[in-house]
């Protein structure tokens, strides 16, 4: 079936019964209301419990839903009304063996993503489409930053925060979207064809979720699913995994590096520049983010841009590229630095939930370190840190559920890390950073592991640790 009789059969079973919206976040909500909008009769339903802001809000989500005639259960599913439905729609944080998805497909019912329900409806936008291990979030920033220095009507969306559905649900769609795509949300996307498409990197993640690493990657493999001889692919030249599988991938091959091969678009150490396509493009110190991975996040992104349209790579546009680079200021909870007092710089990278991220971040100090590490456990082992950590660290505190872990797999590691375990509190570790830093020192959350133990998102955790480095009540 090909990308357009996929979106004609979605399009058609939106009223041919009822449809089955699984999750109540955000996407979820907009998921269920796109699906009213186009004619058909929802349930949705949730098994977390009913928002305790919701009662009486007018305007809210259920007020909201209720006035379109979605029919909400909060707490439960109906397996039974999921499995007689004519299509599911399933929000990213609902795993594929969660029992509402499992009673769709036992039953033959078509499940598909958010983000192809809202594909069907942005059919005249143009998609650069962003997904790998680390990084996603920062380039499709920089993507829709990029975008719109060149004088293109761009806007990001997708897993960095605003749902395709909603932006399917606005009057007046954008030319352009660049769009996040998380392995969980690629996993039930069937009709995408991107203008270009980007993987950043591969490494291990999320194996708490997926049975191996394979069927990890296998997800994010699906980026590829419709390419053609006309397809555009910007991948990660230094990644001997991305180029293993992408080789055989039809289409137009472009790729990044800072590691100094002559590719598309790589790092020019010897001059510390950005080169992009042959040229000069930018000295790398006017690029304002820190890390080298930040640079890889710029090649990405330039490249993606340069290589969607044909007038992005003029001469004009590639002054307009420099200019956009310039004037990016990152994203919040990616190294971002949050407070400098007494000489102690505090940098809030909460989104580092894997090992992979953390390593990047440890690497970029510059400053010895107290990096403070913790969360969930994943699956990975922390013994692979220990060198970064060995070169960057003055002290690493361990805190949350996986806090025995790290210090095990640390110490077992034998690179000397100076590691201290303690417990679950946030403020509890502040203070102990406060009685060990210096003058010079940096402090580093990091944490390599989700926030489900303490924090319902990265963005809490961050948000805390944020209020604390700067000694808010």
């Amino acid at each position: 079936m090909t990308p357009s009789d996929s979106r004609a059969a979605g399009v058609a079973r939106l009223v041919a019964g009822e449809v089955a919206v699984i999750g109540l976040a955000r996407s979820g909500v907009a998921a269920a209301q796109l699906a009213a909008r186009e004619g058909a009769s929802v349930y949705a339903s949730d098994a977390g419990t009913r928002p305790s802001a919701e009662p009486g809000v007018v305007g809210g989500v259920l007020d909201r839903l209720a006035v379109m005639g979605i029919d909400v259960q909060w707490g439960a599913h109906d397996l039974g009304r999921i499995a007689r439905a004519s299509l599911v729609v399933v929000s990213p944080g609902v795993p594929p063996s969660a029992p509402p998805v499992a009673a769709a497909r036992d039953a033959g019912v078509p499940v598909v993503s958010e983000v192809e329900l809202g594909l069907w409806f942005l059919p005249a936008t143009r998609i650069v489409a962003v997904t790998g291990t680390n990084g996603k979030s920062t380039v499709t920033a920089l993507t829709a930053h990029l975008l719109q220095a060149v004088g293109a009507d761009a806007l990001a969306a997708g897993n960095i925060g605003l749902p395709l559905s909603e932006l399917a649900l606005r009057s007046a769609a954008p030319a352009w979207v660049a769009l996040e795509l998380s392995s969980f949300q690629l996993h039930d996307t069937h009709s995408l064809v991107p203008a270009v498409g980007v993987l950043t990197n591969l490494t291990p993640d999320h194996l708490d979720r997926y049975p191996s690493l394979e069927e990890y990657y296998s997800d994010k493999d699906r980026l590829f699913l419709n390419a053609g001889a006309g397809s555009v692919w910007v991948t990660n030249a230094d990644d001997v995994e991305v180029q293993r599988r992408t080789a055989r991938v039809a289409g137009a091959h472009r790729r990044f590096s800072v590691n100094g091969l002559d590719v598309d678009a790589f790092l020019d150490a010897a001059h510390e520049e950005v080169v992009l396509a042959g040229s000069p493009l930018l000295p790398i110190h006017e690029f304002p983010l820190i890390g080298r991975h930040n640079v890889a996040n710029a090649l990405a992104a330039a490249l993606a841009v340069a290589s969607a349209d044909k007038t992005f790579s003029a001469p004009p546009a590639r002054e307009a590229l420099a200019r956009g680079l310039r004037s990016f200021r990152g994203l919040p909870h990616r190294l971002e630095v949050v407070a400098d007092a007494g000489g102690v710089v505090w940098v809030n990278d909460s989104k580092a939930t894997n090992v992979a991220s953390a390593r990047v971040a440890i690497d970029a100090m510059t400053r010895p370190a107290i990096v403070l590490m913790g969360g969930r456990h994943k699956g990975e082992s922390y013994a692979s840190l220990a060198a970064s950590l060995a070169r960057h660290a003055r002290l690493v505190l361990a805190y949350g559920e996986s806090a025995d872990i790290i210090v095990a797999d640390l110490q077992s590691a034998g690179k000397g890390v100076a590691v201290e375990r303690l417990g679950s509190s946030l403020p509890e570790v502040i203070a102990r950073v406060r009685e060990v830093a210096q003058p010079g020192d940096a402090v580093l959350l990091s944490p390599a592991c989700s926030s489900f133990d303490m924090f319902k998102n990265y963005e809490e955790r961050g948000a805390v640790f944020r209020r604390l480095a700067r000694g808010e009540a």
